[in-house]
């Protein structure tokens, strides 16, 4: 005879409701904290707005406290020059702007030139950093077709140039890990891969660890140059990695931007991490300008709230809510705006 507490505790069921359509409410109760500003001043180190109107833009920066957004423009060329002086036009003191590598052309002669040039043009629009984004090292090829390495020793003279410019340079380099797994049923953002499968890259010849290496090598050749990696530098699922990267590359830095999903699920190793680094964090969201998208950023900073929702674009990042890390005030004034006022002062 099935002992009945076997039979309750190993029970299974296949079930029919689509993944999609499954969308539990919480039954905890827990403490909500409205934080509707920071409580310091902030600058939003890492945003794409060239889709928005930038007086749009202002009323929901006062509404919460930015003090100043950093317009990445993703347009090259002329377009990228006319978008920086569409936003230092709406209000110079609360706009700024850092540029995209363009690498239309990389397979010309004079690519490297062109480049330099193309970076004192930005430069001359007020632009305060470039951007070399993860299609670096993942799908920008050579005449061969053979993909570019991160670390070619071609490019040396753009980091050089930038280093002479006291020009931040920032980093979007590889991706998330699941990224890099098969999109299948134990991928753990299997809904956000499936709703954008072009962000795969398992089949790709080269790993993420790979990719970060060859940065790593970029940064350490250029102790000159201040250099940002976005996203916790791809590196937010192993704080204990970011960490030793930190501690073997002086000249980098970190922002937050979109990460908040995988710091807030460790909340204990994200505080440490934010103690520790302090000095080396920024504060970025990677999201379309809300209130409630920049209220939770600033709820995950400051207060010791559980499970709540994380800022998010439509498809989300994962099946989990994050915890607050309750951050001290010194730590909250180099995150928010110190740190950042570094990069933006040339």
């Amino acid at each position: 005879m099935q002992d009945k507490f076997v039979d309750m505790v190993s029970a299974k069921v296949e079930v029919d409701l689509p993944l999609s359509s499954f969308q539990p409410r919480p039954a905890l109760t827990t403490a909500i904290t409205a934080v509707e500003k920071p409580k310091f001043p902030a600058i939003d180190y890492h945003n794409h707005l060239d889709s928005t109107e930038p007086r749009e833009v202002l009323g929901i920066m006062d509404r919460c406290g930015l003090e100043r957004v950093v317009n990445i423009t993703m347009k090259t060329g002329q377009d990228a020059l006319d978008m920086m002086d569409r936003f230092h036009r709406a209000s110079p003191e609360r706009f700024s702007s850092i540029g995209w590598m363009d690498w239309s052309d990389v397979t010309s002669a004079d690519f490297v030139q062109k480049t330099l040039d193309r970076i004192q043009r930005m430069m001359d629009h007020g632009a305060v950093g470039i951007k070399f984004w993860k299609d670096f090292g993942l799908t920008v090829r050579d005449d061969d077709g053979k993909l570019l390495r991160i670390d070619d020793e071609r490019f040396a003279p753009i980091f050089a140039a930038c280093g002479e410019w006291k020009l931040p340079v920032m980093f979007h380099t590889a991706d998330p890990t699941a990224f890099f797994q098969p999109i299948d049923a134990y991928n753990e953002r299997y809904e956000e891969l499936a709703a954008h499968p072009e962000w795969g890259f398992q089949d790709v010849p080269v790993t993420k660890r790979e990719l970060i290496e060859q940065r790593n090598r970029v940064i350490a050749r250029h102790p000159d140059v201040t250099f940002v990696g976005a996203h916790c530098a791809e590196c937010s699922e192993d704080l204990q990695w970011l960490g030793k990267q930190l501690d073997a590359l002086p000249n980098l830095m970190v922002d937050i931007s979109a990460r908040t999903p995988e710091l807030g699920r460790q909340p204990y190793s994200a505080r440490k991490f934010f103690l520790k680094y302090a000095d080396r964090i920024v504060f970025g969201t990677d999201l379309l300008p809300e209130d409630e998208m920049y209220r939770l950023y600033f709820r995950f900073l400051e207060t010791a709230d559980e499970y709540f929702e994380y800022p998010s674009h439509a498809s989300r990042q994962g099946r989990w809510n994050i915890c607050g890390i309750f951050l001290p005030d010194d730590v909250l004034r180099k995150v928010y705006r110190e740190n950042a006022l570094k990069l933006l002062k040339r």
